[in-house]
């Protein structure tokens, strides 16, 4: 998986969308406070750490998961993100990053995460998120990663009102496979549905090399093309 996150096309784009939106608010200062809750293997703190961002913290569920991220001297440690309440309770952050992982969770549980990420943002500081949108574009993907919800940008601007923050930014991306997508992914279901009993494999998967390099180009055309596409399989948020 970390291999995956360094190289494959849709997390380049992702963590270079973190990184923009990290330097449009604190354009000259890299000593800032950083905090990525559910880290994963530490794809995005490894990004930032190259970008020159050294004062990071992660943390995430899965005792695999900060194995890796700790082989690779990466600042992860094993907490639930339910218990944000008793991680560091005396530091504040000036960004807190969660990206990928809402979705796992419920409205309350949502408003009660999103209610202590504010507390503990310094003033000024910014809240992450990147979630996958449209229930339509549900597949075998979100079966074999237990994911419950995908979301649309008045979900997101609802909780960002409900737990005090502003909503600085939310915007879908992704735009230009968004079809190409869902058509994958009904196909996907139908088999599954046609034989319950297949296993069902995540998305995330590197590709073949001139693949890989073939959809990032098409997600940096999609880019300088749509500064704010009307839809598309990921959601981006950014809350102060």
């Amino acid at each position: 998986m970390y291999q995956a996150e360094r190289k494959l096309w849709w997390y380049r784009v992702l963590h270079n969308k973190v990184i923009r939106q990290i330097q449009t608010v604190f354009p000259t200062d890299q000593s800032i406070r950083i905090l990525d809750a559910g880290c994963g293997t530490g794809g995005l703190l490894d990004a930032l750490r190259q970008a020159g961002y050294l004062n990071t913290l992660g943390f995430d569920a899965s005792t695999d998961a900060v194995f890796f991220s700790r082989e690779r001297n990466l600042p992860v440690e094993l907490h639930n993100l339910l218990d944000i309440n008793s991680f560091h309770p005396s530091e504040s952050f000036d960004v807190i990053i969660c990206d990928d992982v809402l979705y796992f969770f419920n409205d309350e549980q949502i408003r009660h995460i999103l209610g202590v990420f504010r507390q503990r943002l310094r003033p000024g500081g910014i809240f992450i998120s990147n979630n996958n949108a449209f229930p339509a574009l549900r597949g075998t993907h979100d079966i074999a990663l237990n994911i419950s919800r995908r979301f649309v940008k008045k979900e997101l601007a609802d909780f960002a009102g409900q737990t005090g923050f502003s909503l600085k930014q939310v915007f879908y991306w992704n735009f230009l496979l968004t079809i190409p997508i869902w058509v994958v992914r009904k196909i996907q279901l139908l088999v599954w549905r046609l034989n319950p009993a297949r296993p069902v494999h995540s998305d995330v998967n590197q590709p073949p090399h001139w693949l890989n390099t073939l959809l990032l180009n098409i997600l940096r055309l999609e880019e300088r093309l749509f500064r704010k596409p009307l839809f598309g399989s990921s959601l981006f948020t950014v809350m102060r």
